[in-house]
C-alpha cells in the first residue's frame, strides 16, 4: 500500500505555533502519513527553494496552516510562504491537481485564508475542542477513506430520498451503536464500559469521544451498579431511542 506524503507549509509565527505544527506533523506519521516539515528535514547549509520546489511536486497533498501572519505573507509574497505560493500558483503546479492543497486554519475567531485559496474547502483547527474530530477528517482525507461511502444508483425511483441512506465505511459512532445493538439482541441487557472499548482497534480517547456523543444522543445510557463483591462497576445499556437508531439504520434482522 502506497504511504502519502504531505508538505506542510507554514510560517514560523513564535516557538508554540512551531511545535504546534510539529506535533501535527508527527501525528500524521503515526497514522502513516510521510508528513515532510522543514524542522526534521533542512540543516545549515541546505537549498531553501531547492527543498519546497522539490517536495510541493513530490507531494499527493500540501497543508497550509493559515495563522494570520501566514495569510499576510502570501498575500504580500514575503519570505518562504510567499515563494511557496508562487510555486503553487506557478506553471510547476498546473499539470498537477489543485485538490491537493488543503487550507488548515489556525486563527482565533477568524477563517482567513490566502487569496489564490479562497475557493479552497478548508478545515477549522481553531478550536482545541474540536480537534480529534478534525484530525480524523483530515487523516481520512489523506488517506482517501471517507465517512460515507457514495451509495450505488437503485432501480426503484419511487423509494423515498430519506430511505436511501448512504453505507457508512468507517463511522465510530455506527461501529459502536452496532456492536451495542448487537450484544443487546444477543441477550446482554447491559455490559461493563471497561472491558467494551476492548472491542475495538481504536484509540481509548476516540472511544471515549464517540460513547460521549452516543450518551448525548440519547442512544445509549450509563449507570453504576455493584456487583457480588460490593464494588461499583460503570455499565452501559441501551435506551428506546437506541433501538430506534439500530432499526433506521438497518442494524437488526428484520
Amino acid at each position: 500500500m502506497k504511504i502519502p506524503k504531505v508538505f506542510i507549509s507554514y510560517s514560523h509565527d513564535s516557538q508554540e505555533h512551531k511545535m504546534w505544527v510539529m506535533d501535527l506533523a508527527t501525528r500524521l506519521r503515526n497514522f502513516s502519513v510521510d508528513a515532510i516539515l522543514d524542522q526534521w528535514e533542512l540543516k545549515l547549509g541546505d537549498d531553501l527553494p531547492h527543498f519546497m520546489e522539490t517536495n510541493l511536486e513530490s507531494s499527493d497533498y500540501v497543508l497550509m496552516i493559515c495563522t494570520d501572519n501566514y495569510v499576510k505573507k502570501a498575500n504580500a509574497g514575503k519570505g518562504g510562504v510567499g515563494y511557496e505560493k508562487m510555486i503553487v500558483t506557478s506553471d510547476l503546479m498546473s499539470r498537477i491537481d489543485s485538490n491537493k492543497i488543503i487550507p488548515i486554519i489556525r486563527q482565533d475567531g477568524a477563517h482567513k485564508v490566502p487569496t489564490f485559496l479562497k475557493t479552497k474547502l478548508f478545515i477549522d483547527f481553531s478550536l482545541n475542542n474540536d480537534y480529534e474530530s478534525n484530525f480524523d477528517e483530515l487523516a481520512r482525507t489523506i488517506h482517501k477513506k471517507p465517512l460515507f461511502k457514495k451509495p450505488e444508483i437503485g432501480n426503484n425511483p419511487f423509494v423515498p430520498v430519506e430511505e436511501l441512506r448512504p453505507e457508512k465505511t468507517n463511522d465510530l459512532l455506527f461501529i459502536i451503536m452496532k456492536e451495542i445493538v448487537s450484544r443487546y439482541e444477543n441477550g446482554a441487557t447491559s455490559f461493563l464500559y471497561s472491558s467494551s472499548q476492548k472491542s475495538f482497534d481504536i484509540s481509548r480517547i476516540l472511544f471515549d469521544i464517540n460513547m460521549t456523543k452516543a450518551g448525548s444522543l440519547g442512544y445509549i445510557k450509563r449507570f453504576s451498579r455493584m456487583n457480588d463483591f460490593g464494588e461499583y462497576q460503570d455499565l452501559v445499556g441501551l435506551t428506546h431511542k437506541g433501538k430506534v437508531f439500530a432499526i433506521e439504520q438497518n442494524l437488526i434482522k428484520k
